[in-house]
């Protein structure tokens, strides 16, 4: 008795669950401009030269004086978003870091807006400044980076 309501209540509504959804995805995926993109985790750096620029960083600094850049973004996709600024020493160890949110342009495009970023690094040593731009949505990144002494 148990046997025969095993098949039509249990393994049926699976097998029918199974080729209905493979005819829908099948239809689906028919129409122009469909894909099946299942590995959304990879890398969303969106690729425009020259859109991001570090401006103001000079190739060396002494140990008291502060780092002053701005950063200059050309690409109006990114007119919000995040500006992250990370200052990594030789050896790949985050020196420096700073975030600002919300950064939304209008007739300029230096960012940080207000007093821009200002930074003491008073261990000498060569360091890259990478910058970092997302937009609002999260989805998308900009970034460049330069390298800088200071003795």
């Amino acid at each position: 008795m148990v046997t025969k309501t095993v098949f039509p209540t249990f393994i049926l509504p699976i097998v029918f669950s199974i080729v209905f959804s493979s005819i829908v995805m099948a239809g689906i995926l028919q129409e122009p401009g469909r894909q099946l993109n299942m590995w959304q985790f990879g890398d969303s750096t969106v690729s425009h030269d020259n859109s991001i620029q570090i401006v103001g960083l000079a190739k060396q600094y002494s140990t008291s004086a502060p780092v002053k850049v701005m950063i200059n973004v050309d690409d109006t996709f990114f007119d919000c978003g995040d500006l992250y600024i990370t200052v990594y020493s030789s050896d790949k160890t985050i020196t420096a870091q700073s975030g600002f949110l919300e950064q939304c342009f209008g007739t300029t495009t230096q960012l940080p807006l207000g007093d821009g970023y200002s930074q003491i690094i008073d261990i000498p040593g060569q360091y890259t400044m990478i910058a970092e731009m997302r937009d609002s949505e999260q989805k998308y990144t900009i970034s460049t980076s330069e390298k800088f002494t200071v003795k």
